[in-house]
């Protein structure tokens, strides 16, 4: 095989593939050389703090920008190439339908855009309402949707035409606890049908919860990329445990690096399997225990220390990050 043919299979390997993309706006530079791969099939996190150059990463992919520098591809075609974007779905942040279309008729609107053969119209419309829970209001006018209903309309927009990729844009950011499931859910079945995902929010727990893999940008560039499975490996386990402290040390050290957390004992890299010895030994010495919790780094803890931010002190769940993960 040639080098072209490789490097030509390669690219049809992948969803998207930026080198050192770059966008400059004058004297601001947006984008400083985005290098990133996106896999066929699987649902990737684009992650970063506000002024990370997302929003131009997206633009640039779904070839509304051109860049000033750098190549991708994206469904093995060029930035900007038609074809290719025929078989992208796109769901922006911020999006306004006509007040005075039916959800049914802004969807043949987007059929007709799509180039979509009208005997395909009916069924493409009704299996995209199906799927975001809209069947019932696909004769109401959008004017008197709330923002969650707005938030699914848009999202059977981008599911038109079962396309190869589909990108997401906050697509939980109007939603309810109720609303965020029935996405989750969506965005699984689209990975089980092949379907690649390519999902930016802010939301950090969302994200880990269906992503197979991110990446985080910051000044324009991917300061890392991390699959989650690989994430979740980086387990321990934390103790609330009282006894001798240099007996519960000593045993505890026997098992992985630990460490104090307020009133918590942790013990980093320990397998599931010998926590249950682990608690063993520790009764034996002296140790009573209090409570026992499964550990690992989260999504967002990783994001904070990759940017260098000192995490918060532990309290209610928050919804975004200190920084802040907008475009």
């Amino acid at each position: 095989m040639t080098g072209g043919a490789a490097s030509a299979g390669a690219v049809e390997a992948t969803a998207i593939e930026t080198r050192e993309l770059r966008k400059e706006f004058g004297r601001i530079v947006a984008l400083a050389g985005l290098t990133m791969t996106v896999p066929r099939g699987e649902v990737f996190g684009f992650l970063g703090p506000n002024g990370a150059g997302k929003t131009t990463a997206v633009k640039l992919l779904l070839g509304l920008s051109r860049p000033t520098s750098g190549a991708g591809h994206v469904l093995g075609g060029p930035l900007g190439d038609v074809a290719a974007r025929r078989r992208v779905g796109y769901l922006p942040e911020l999006f306004r339908y006509q007040g005075w279309m039916t959800a049914r008729e802004v969807l043949a609107l987007h059929c007709e855009l799509a180039r979509l053969p009208r005997t395909e119209w009916a069924p493409e419309i009704d299996a995209a309402l199906e799927l975001v829970d809209l069947v019932d209001r696909a004769d109401g006018r959008t004017q008197t949707f709330s923002k969650g209903m707005q938030q699914r309309l848009g999202l059977a927009v981008a599911l038109l035409g079962r396309p190869d990729l589909v990108v997401l844009d906050e697509p939980t950011s109007a939603l309810d606890p109720v609303g965020r499931q029935d996405v989750r859910r969506l965005i699984g079945s689209l990975r089980d049908r092949g379907t690649t995902v390519f999902l930016n929010s802010h939301l950090l727990t969302e994200v880990e919860r269906v992503c197979d893999r991110v990446a985080i940008v910051d000044h324009g560039r991917v300061v890392a990329e991390l699959r989650m499975d690989e994430l979740t490996q980086e387990r321990g386990v934390r103790l609330r445990v009282t006894g001798p402290d240099g007996a519960v040390r000593e045993v505890a050290a026997g098992y992985g690096p630990t460490r104090a957390d307020g009133d918590w004992l942790v013990v980093d890299g320990i397998a599931d399997a010998d926590v249950p010895q682990l608690v063993a030994a520790l009764v034996a010495r002296g140790g009573a225990i209090h409570a026992v919790v499964p550990a690992h780094q989260s999504l967002e803890e990783r994001f904070m220390s990759l940017l260098g931010v000192a995490p918060e002190e532990e309290g209610p769940e928050p919804a975004s990050t200190g920084r802040g993960t907008g475009a």
